[in-house]
């Protein structure tokens, strides 16, 4: 039989959690008392804390957001360029010649794509 008690992983993190809710709990209570002190009302003082407390959340949303977003286009793009073959661009290469419109630029599949007037090539 053990003598001692092992800890889990999930206990040092739950207590880890529980120290740092406490010291946040600590710090609130101090600043709150110090508005106090300042002549704040208490009211008002959880009022000026909460709208602070808002604030920062919503910082940290958006940041959160646009570093994920960040990270969404990077995967997105070494997605691409991990699983791009480079085929795409050979089928839709396109060139300067001569095709049955007279010279100019053709894709792969004979249709001239520059702009042009039919009716200059006429003599």
């Amino acid at each position: 039989m053990k003598t001692a008690a092992q800890t889990t992983f999930a206990e040092r993190i739950g207590r880890t959690l529980g120290w740092a809710w406490r010291g946040c709990a600590r710090l609130d209570q101090r600043a709150q008392g110090w508005l106090h002190a300042k002549g704040w009302t208490p009211s008002v003082a959880k009022a000026a804390l909460l709208v602070v407390k808002l604030a920062v959340v919503g910082v940290l949303l958006y940041t959160t957001f646009w570093l994920a977003l960040l990270l969404a286009c990077v995967i997105a793009g070494a997605w691409l360029l991990r699983n791009g073959d480079g085929s795409y661009d050979e089928e839709q290469k396109t060139e300067w010649r001569h095709g049955t419109a007279g010279f100019g630029l053709y894709t792969a599949n004979e249709q001239r794509i520059d702009p042009h007037d039919p009716d200059e090539d006429q003599p």
